[in-house]
């Protein structure tokens, strides 16, 4: 089995994120994630400095939320993966 570059720890994260409706508690998206709480809270915290995501809170909670930046990087991303399949790489 491959191990994920960073990049793709990125876009699985965000995916994560917009595939549960924009909307996600951090205990799940750790689960779905496969990451180590380490590393899990290492990838958040960057997404978050970035812009990528932001926390959004409802009766105490903490949700995670994609960005217009968090959409723009998987639109990118998926162009990406597209081009380098195009030419086999």
């Amino acid at each position: 089995m491959k191990k994920r570059d960073r990049l793709e720890i990125i876009h699985d994260i965000l995916k994560i994120i917009k595939d549960h409706g924009n909307l996600i508690l951090p205990t799940p998206l750790l689960r779905f994630s496969n990451l180590s709480t380490q590393n899990f809270n290492k990838y958040i915290s960057e997404l978050l400095k970035k812009g990528l995501i932001e926390e959004k809170y409802d009766k105490n909670r903490k949700y995670y939320s994609l960005t217009e930046k968090g959409f723009e990087f998987l639109r990118k991303y998926k162009n990406i993966r597209e081009f380098m399949e195009e030419f086999g790489l």
